[in-house]
């Protein structure tokens, strides 16, 4: 749902003293009493006022479509032997690419919603107490009859991944006959963050609905299979504001290998910016990560802006991090971060940067989302980064 700065003002006015009337709010603007008419009329018809007397809706919140999983994790105490039992320790963890995403957010500070598919099970209840107790507004989790998904990682004794296995069946049997009570929350959303989980026919319903309100929408390609059935659904007619591959997902949402480079990158980005994608922000491993923007200037549409961001001092998944302990994760809360700051700012770059900064703390927790995350975090990390 796009508002004029008019409109945005009178919400703000209509939030703050609900019993303003036209010719009061015409007083406060400086304006006729026609023209908030209008603006008012342009309110209603888009749902940010609910029927008579200027019920004001509540302020929008991030909607996050994806998977929501029990994370098992089990990481070496030394090198890693194939084939054999290697010493270690294991624990569980709520997560999921979209639940995380959306705990990330709340943990922010951004308002959100977890769409997503659990089994009626006790791995189910365990993320479902989690999440909430995180501030995930979780009214509209499709409970179905299979069982709820797994994720199971084996990572090595520095924290990186080796190998992982999911089981996703219970989000994979989706449908839009489940998500069509979620309709109108989605259209009057701030913003909508779909995974790569999530199937083919719904993502692409997905669009159609946020495209239909104006709402914009982040593509998180969570893996190389699915990224390669996500770019199935891009067009120009179903705008995305970001997506947020790796080169491997890239290389997949392209149809082609992308050598690690910036100008293949930037070739790459911008056949998916021809197919609707305004920011494609790559990460790049050890090199960094790179933001393509389309270029909104009709004169240069042929030449999007790439903008590279700091190669990292530590590097682990193209990372700026003190201590790595884990890395999964990481790149669930680079998106969280990017969309909790560019609702802030929408500033690309600065987002991408509040979004790595995120990430590299991520990385130091031994949780799949920090526990202890907060804007004021991100922020003192951002200003550690800066001095140095």
């Amino acid at each position: 749902m796009k508002l004029t700065p008019q409109e945005q003002t009178i919400l703000g006015l209509l939030r703050s003293d609900p019993l303003l009337d036209t010719a009061g709010l015409a007083e406060r603007l400086g304006t006729t009493k026609a023209s908030v008419s209008v603006a008012l009329s342009n309110l209603t018809r888009k749902g940010a006022i609910l029927g008579r007397g200027y019920l004001v809706r509540p302020e929008s919140a991030v909607v996050v479509v994806g998977g929501a999983v029990m994370d098992i994790k089990a990481r070496s105490a030394s090198a890693l032997a194939t084939a054999t039992s290697n010493p270690g320790h294991v624990t569980t963890n709520a997560g999921g690419v979209g639940r995380n995403i959306a705990e990330n957010l709340a943990r922010l500070g951004t308002p959100t919603h977890l769409v997503a598919a659990l089994g009626a099970d006790a791995f189910g209840e365990d993320l479902l107490e989690h999440t909430r107790a995180a501030g995930v507004h979780l009214d509209h989790v499709v409970v179905g009859t299979r069982p709820t998904g797994t994720y199971l990682a084996v990572l090595d004794h520095e924290g990186d991944l080796n190998v992982a296995v999911s089981d996703m069946t219970a989000t994979d049997a989706l449908t839009v006959a489940d998500l069509e009570k979620v309709r109108s929350l989605v259209q009057h959303s701030a913003l909508l963050v779909v995974d790569g989980n999530v199937p083919v026919e719904v993502t692409a319903w997905l669009l159609e609905t946020a495209r239909s309100s104006g709402v914009q929408v982040v593509l998180e390609p969570v893996s190389v299979v699915k990224a390669a059935r996500m770019g199935a659904v891009l067009s120009p007619d179903r705008p995305v504001l970001a997506m947020t591959p790796n080169i491997d997902e890239l290389a997949a949402l392209v149809g082609r290998d992308v050598p690690n480079n910036v100008t293949e990158i930037s070739r790459a980005a911008a056949e998916l910016h021809d197919r609707g994608v305004e920011h494609v922000w790559v990460r790049r491993g050890a090199r960094g990560s790179l933001l393509s923007s389309r270029a909104t200037d009709t004169t240069a549409a042929t030449d999007p802006a790439a903008t590279e961001l700091a190669t990292p001092t530590v590097t682990t998944n193209d990372l700026i991090a003190t201590d790595v302990v884990d890395v999964t994760g990481a790149g669930d809360s680079m998106t969280a971060g990017f969309v909790h700051a560019w609702l802030r700012d929408p500033d690309a770059v600065g987002a991408a940067a509040y979004g790595q900064a995120t990430a590299a703390l991520t990385t130091e927790s031994a949780h799949t989302v920090r526990p202890d995350l907060t804007d004021a975090l991100v922020t003192e990390r951002l200003t550690h980064q800066g001095k140095k």
